[in-house]
C-alpha cells in the first residue's frame, strides 16, 4: 500500500505532461453534451452505456470508439470546451506544463476545417494558467500523401503548434512509412516525436530515431526487448513518454505489477509518466502516478526523478525549463 506521505507528494509535486491526446480527454458527459448541442446522434443510450463500452482488447478496439467519440466535435467552441476541461483537470493535478497532441485528420475527414480545430484548442491553451503547447499528429493508418496534405493545410497556423507527432494504429504502419513528410517537418523547424514500441517491436523505435529523426519516443516500453537499443536510449538521453494506465487498459501489460517503468529507470532511461487518453484509460496524471507507485516498489527518489524527467524532456525554452526544474527541486527539498 502507498503510504499517505508519498501519495500526498505524488499529488502535489509539479509535473509536466508530454503525452496527452486531447481527443482522448473527452469524457462521456461532455460527449453527450456536445452531441446534444450539435444534433449528433450517438450509438449509446446514455453516459453509462458509453462508459461501459470502454473495455478494450487492444489498441485498435480503443481507436474504434475513440474516433466515434470525436464525431461530436464540430465547432471551434467544441474544441475549446474539450481542451479547457482537460486543462482544468491538469491544473488540479499540479501539471505546470503540458504538450498536447491533436489529430486534425480525425476532424478534417468529417468536413471540419483545420482552422476550427487549431483555433479552438489553441484559444483554450491561451486562457489556461497551465503552460500548454501543441503537437500536430499524423494518423499512421492513413497514407503519407494524406499526411503531406494535412501539413500543407496546417502551415498557415504554424505559430500555434510547435511539434509534429505520429499516432494511431502502430502494427503494420512502421515509422519509415512517413520518412519524407518528417524530413519536410524537420526542414521547417518543428520538434519531432513519434509513437513507437507500444504494440510494435523495438525496431520501430530505432527507425523513428534514425529515419524520422525524432527527439522523443512516445510509449517506447518495448525497448527493453533489445539491450543495445536500451543502452542507446539511456546514453543519448532519449526520453520515453510512458503511459502506465493506458498500457494496462490496452493489454500491453496484464497488470500494473508487471509494468516495466522501474526497469526503464534502472536502465538509466529518461522515462516520464503521462495519461495518454485519460477519459478512456481510467485516469489523469495523478491517477497514473498513484496507480504505478501502488503497484511497483517506487519511492520518493523515483518521484523526484520522474518529475524532473518530465520537465527535462519538455520542448521548453531553456530558461523556462530550468525554472520548472528549480521548482521541482525546491518542492522535494521541503518534503
Amino acid at each position: 500500500m502507498l503510504n499517505e506521505q508519498l501519495r500526498d507528494v505524488l499529488q502535489r509535486m509539479p509535473k509536466a505532461e508530454l503525452h496527452i491526446h486531447i481527443e482522448g480527454s473527452l469524457e462521456p458527459e461532455l460527449i453527450f453534451a456536445l452531441a446534444q448541442r450539435n444534433g449528433v446522434k450517438l450509438d449509446y443510450a446514455s453516459v453509462e452505456a458509453l462508459r461501459a463500452a470502454y473495455a478494450f482488447t487492444d489498441l485498435q478496439s480503443f481507436l474504434d470508439i475513440y474516433y466515434a467519440g470525436a464525431s461530436v466535435l464540430l465547432q471551434e467552441q467544441d474544441f475549446y470546451d474539450m481542451t479547457a476541461a482537460y486543462l482544468k483537470r491538469a491544473e488540479a493535478d499540479n501539471v505546470r506544463h503540458t504538450e498536447i497532441f491533436f489529430d486534425p485528420q480525425t476532424h478534417t475527414a468529417r468536413g471540419v476545417p483545420i482552422k476550427t480545430v487549431i483555433d479552438g484548442i489553441h484559444r483554450a491553451c491561451q486562457d489556461s494558467p497551465v503552460s500548454a503547447t501543441l503537437i500536430l499528429s499524423f494518423l499512421r493508418h492513413l497514407s503519407e500523401a494524406e499526411a503531406f496534405a494535412t501539413l500543407e493545410e496546417a502551415l498557415p497556423y504554424r505559430d500555434k503548434y510547435l511539434g509534429i507527432g505520429l499516432d494511431s494504429s502502430e502494427l503494420g504502419n512502421p515509422p519509415e512509412k512517413f520518412a519524407r513528410v518528417f524530413a519536410r517537418c524537420k526542414e521547417l523547424g518543428f520538434r519531432l516525436v513519434a509513437h513507437a514500441g507500444e504494440e510494435g517491436p523495438p525496431a520501430y523505435i530505432e527507425t523513428a530515431l534514425d529515419v524520422l529523426k525524432v527527439e522523443r519516443i512516445d510509449h517506447g516500453v518495448r525497448c527493453l526487448d533489445d539491450a543495445a537499443l536500451t543502452q542507446r536510449l539511456a546514453r543519448e538521453r532519449i526520453a520515453l513518454t510512458v503511459c502506465p494506465l493506458s498500457n494496462i487498459k490496452l493489454c500491453v501489460f496484464d497488470e500494473m505489477a508487471q509494468h516495466n517503468l522501474l526497469e526503464l529507470l534502472d536502465a538509466g532511461i529518461v522515462a516520464t509518466v503521462n495519461s495518454d487518453d485519460p477519459a478512456y484509460f481510467g485516469g489523469y496524471m495523478n491517477d497514473n502516478f498513484i496507480a504505478t507507485f501502488e503497484a511497483l516498489p517506487l519511492g520518493l527518489s523515483h518521484a523526484h526523478r520522474l518529475a524532473r524527467n518530465g520537465f527535462s524532456a519538455a520542448f521548453l525554452p531553456e530558461a523556462q525549463k530550468q525554472a520548472f526544474l528549480a521548482e521541482v527541486d525546491a518542492f522535494f527539498a521541503a518534503v
